[in-house]
């Protein structure tokens, strides 16, 4: 089984920058596709940004493309969430996804679809004050 513990989150205001992190515990010797979500009060679960699992690919949603960076440390299974601009829009429960190598999420828009991953956090709120 496959344990995901997030970091990172917290209150902030427009204009700032926060990190957060993802590890992917339980499984040695296998690497991941990960990914973030994103699931604001009332509104559906949201892809952020998804890489694959050597982090050569790495795939944004257009709402925080040039402001949100996805990269990996993948000697740790980690994965991070550079979100600089932060905007009160941005005010959502993070929460980080993987599956075991994942290839597939490289293929047109899956790597935007919950279903395409297996293993998921219990995930970090990041509260954005205008």
């Amino acid at each position: 089984q496959v344990h995901l513990e997030e970091s990172g989150g917290g209150l902030l205001q427009t204009g700032d920058s926060l990190r957060l992190s993802c590890t992917a515990f339980g499984r040695t010797g296998h690497t991941y596709a990960m990914s973030w979500f994103r699931q604001a009060p009332g509104k559906e679960r949201e892809i952020v940004a998804a890489i694959n699992y050597s982090g050569t690919k790495t795939f944004y949603t257009d709402s925080v493309q040039g402001r949100f960076t996805i990269s990996r440390d993948g000697a740790e299974n980690t994965v991070y969430l550079q979100m600089n601009s932060l905007k009160p829009e941005d005010t959502a429960v993070y929460l980080c996804a993987a599956v075991v190598f994942g290839p597939d999420i490289e293929h047109g828009s899956a790597w935007s679809r919950a279903s395409s991953y297996d293993y998921w956090g219990q995930g970090t709120q990041v509260t954005v004050s205008s």
